[in-house]
Protein backbone atom coordinates (compact mmCIF):
# COMPACT_ATOMS: atom_id res chain seq x y z
CA UNK A 1 0.00 0.00 0.00
CA UNK A 2 1.35 3.44 -0.89
CA UNK A 3 0.18 5.59 2.02
CA UNK A 4 1.68 5.36 5.48
CA UNK A 5 -0.90 3.09 7.01
CA UNK A 6 -0.71 1.43 10.40
CA UNK A 7 -0.41 -2.33 9.92
CA UNK A 8 -1.67 -4.75 12.56
CA UNK A 9 -0.97 -8.47 12.26
CA UNK A 10 -3.18 -10.55 14.53
CA UNK A 11 -2.65 -14.18 15.48
CA UNK A 12 -6.14 -15.64 15.82
CA UNK A 13 -7.06 -19.06 17.18
CA UNK A 14 -10.25 -20.71 15.97
CA UNK A 15 -10.38 -19.81 12.28
CA UNK A 16 -10.97 -23.12 10.51
CA UNK A 17 -12.21 -22.19 7.02
CA UNK A 18 -12.92 -19.44 4.54
CA UNK A 19 -16.19 -18.59 6.26
CA UNK A 20 -14.27 -18.01 9.51
CA UNK A 21 -11.97 -15.62 7.62
CA UNK A 22 -15.02 -13.75 6.28
CA UNK A 23 -16.56 -13.62 9.76
CA UNK A 24 -13.41 -12.08 11.28
CA UNK A 25 -13.07 -9.64 8.37
CA UNK A 26 -16.71 -8.55 8.73
CA UNK A 27 -16.26 -7.91 12.47
CA UNK A 28 -13.36 -5.59 11.66
CA UNK A 29 -15.09 -3.79 8.76
CA UNK A 30 -18.25 -3.27 10.82
CA UNK A 31 -16.52 -1.83 13.88
CA UNK A 32 -13.58 0.13 12.48
CA UNK A 33 -14.54 2.56 9.69
CA UNK A 34 -10.95 3.79 9.15
CA UNK A 35 -9.76 0.33 8.07
CA UNK A 36 -8.65 0.41 4.44
CA UNK A 37 -7.77 -3.27 3.96
CA UNK A 38 -8.20 -6.48 5.95
CA UNK A 39 -7.13 -9.98 4.96
CA UNK A 40 -7.44 -13.17 6.99
CA UNK A 41 -5.81 -16.55 6.38
CA UNK A 42 -7.14 -19.51 8.37
CA UNK A 43 -4.21 -21.74 7.32
CA UNK A 44 -1.77 -19.35 8.99
CA UNK A 45 -4.17 -18.22 11.72
CA UNK A 46 -3.43 -14.59 10.83
CA UNK A 47 -5.38 -11.44 10.04
CA UNK A 48 -3.65 -8.34 8.67
CA UNK A 49 -5.30 -4.93 9.00
CA UNK A 50 -4.24 -1.69 7.30
CA UNK A 51 -5.76 1.47 8.75
CA UNK A 52 -5.26 5.22 8.70
CA UNK A 53 -6.04 5.66 12.41
CA UNK A 54 -4.90 3.68 15.46
CA UNK A 55 -7.22 0.95 16.72
CA UNK A 56 -7.86 0.34 20.41
CA UNK A 57 -6.29 -3.11 20.63
CA UNK A 58 -8.15 -4.18 23.77
CA UNK A 59 -11.43 -3.27 22.09
CA UNK A 60 -10.38 -5.18 18.96
CA UNK A 61 -9.53 -8.29 21.01
CA UNK A 62 -12.86 -8.04 22.82
CA UNK A 63 -14.87 -7.69 19.61
CA UNK A 64 -13.18 -10.71 18.02
CA UNK A 65 -13.33 -12.79 21.22
CA UNK A 66 -17.06 -12.12 21.59
CA UNK A 67 -17.63 -14.13 18.40
CA UNK A 68 -15.73 -17.23 19.55
CA UNK A 69 -12.24 -16.57 18.17
CA UNK A 70 -9.22 -15.79 20.34
CA UNK A 71 -6.56 -13.19 19.57
CA UNK A 72 -3.30 -14.58 20.94
CA UNK A 73 -0.95 -11.86 19.64
CA UNK A 74 -0.94 -8.50 17.84
CA UNK A 75 2.10 -7.03 16.10
CA UNK A 76 1.97 -3.37 15.06
CA UNK A 77 4.11 -1.87 12.29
Amino acid sequence: MKKNYIEYTLSIDGMMCGMCEAHVNNIIWKNYPNVKKVKSNHHKGKTVIFTEEPIDLEDLKEKISSTGYRVSDIVTK
